[in-house]
This record gives structure tokens, C-alpha cells and sequence, in this order.
């Protein structure tokens, strides 16, 4: 009992309710659209109860922070404002799962099948298998595009001059000479 008297300096007055209960109160009063500053959420605690702590800013900074950590307010552009709970929840991409139907409890789970084609049963007898040989495609010529042809040099024109082919020339590699050292 004494602890209590020690607690409210005024004995008449009463007790003050917790900072978080008061926050909700005034914001749920001041109902604005954007939300509550800070300030406007203290004046009306302070317009409301009259005896306050010396240090109610400092407490009231602490438990708007508090509460904000614990998802019990949202601050939007310094506004203090309560979470909606009644809206929607915003959904992902995509197609939403198919609901889960709840298995009964002596239903027994077994694992996923596993992926791409189940392999050939093997008999446990049978020799293991040869590797297998390279097989000619029965043409006698190799798979793919052909090499190309090396190049020969062209025969001369009328005037001398060797013949040129179409598109651009390949560029003239230098020779490279040993260092005499």
C-alpha cells in the first residue's frame, strides 16, 4: 500500500494509465486521415491529463518508438498512424497456392516422386553392360559441316597481277625474326 502512495504525489488525483494506452487514446481522439505528429499526440495527453512526469517528452519519444518496433503503430511521413487490420494484405506475383487440406493423423506421408524418367529394372544375373562403341553413320563420311578447303594462290591476271577475291584481304602478319644475343 505504502508503494502505491509513494508512486501518485497527489492522493486525490488518479493514477495516470500507462504511455501506450494514453498514445492510442489520443490518436484514436485526434482521428486525422495522414495520421498524428508528435506533437499533437502530447498536447492532447497533456489537455487530458493534467499531472504529468517532468520528463514526458523523453517518455513519450521512447514508447512512440517502442511501439513502433512492435508493430502496434505505422510512421508515415512523421505521423503516428494505427495499422490497419481489416485491409487486405498485399499479394505476391503469380497464381496463389492451392489451399492444403489437413491430413488426418494416421495418414502416412511419403516422399515426392523423384525427377525425369525412372531408370530400367536391372537384372541382378545380367553381366554389366558393355560401353558402347562409336557407330559410323554408314555413309563413311564424318558427322557435321566439311573443312574448308586451303587456300591456294591465284593465278595471275592479264596484266600480271594476281587476281583478287571478293571482300576484304586478311591482314599481313610480320615476320618475326630471332634475336641474335
Amino acid at each position: 500500500m505504502a508503494s502505491e502512495e509513494s508512486n501518485n504525489p497527489c492522493p486525490l488525483a488518479p493514477p495516470l494509465p500507462e504511455y501506450p494506452e494514453m498514445i492510442m487514446a489520443a490518436i484514436e481522439a485526434l482521428n486525422e486521415k495522414e495520421g498524428s505528429s508528435r506533437t499533437a499526440i502530447s498536447k492532447h495527453i497533456e489537455s487530458t491529463h493534467g499531472d504529468l512526469p517532468a520528463a514526458h517528452s523523453t517518455l513519450l519519444s521512447h514508447h512512440l518508438n517502442k511501439m513502433i518496433q512492435s508493430n502496434q503503430l505505422i510512421l508515415l511521413k512523421d505521423n503516428y498512424i494505427k495499422p490497419v487490420s481489416d485491409a487486405m494484405p498485399k499479394r505476391g506475383r503469380g497464381r496463389p497456392p492451392k489451399p492444403k487440406v489437413p491430413l488426418s493423423e494416421d495418414t502416412v506421408v511419403s516422399l515426392p516422386r523423384p525427377r525425369g524418367r525412372p531408370p530400367k529394372p536391372r537384372d541382378p544375373l545380367a553381366p554389366p553392360p558393355e560401353p558402347k562403341k562409336k557407330t559410323s553413320t554408314g555413309s563413311g563420311r564424318p558427322r557435321g559441316r566439311p573443312r574448308k578447303a586451303p587456300t591456294t594462290v591465284a593465278a595471275p591476271t592479264e596484266n600480271g597481277a594476281p587476281r583478287r577475291g571478293r571482300g576484304r584481304p586478311p591482314k599481313v602478319k610480320p615476320a618475326v625474326t630471332p634475336v641474335a644475343g
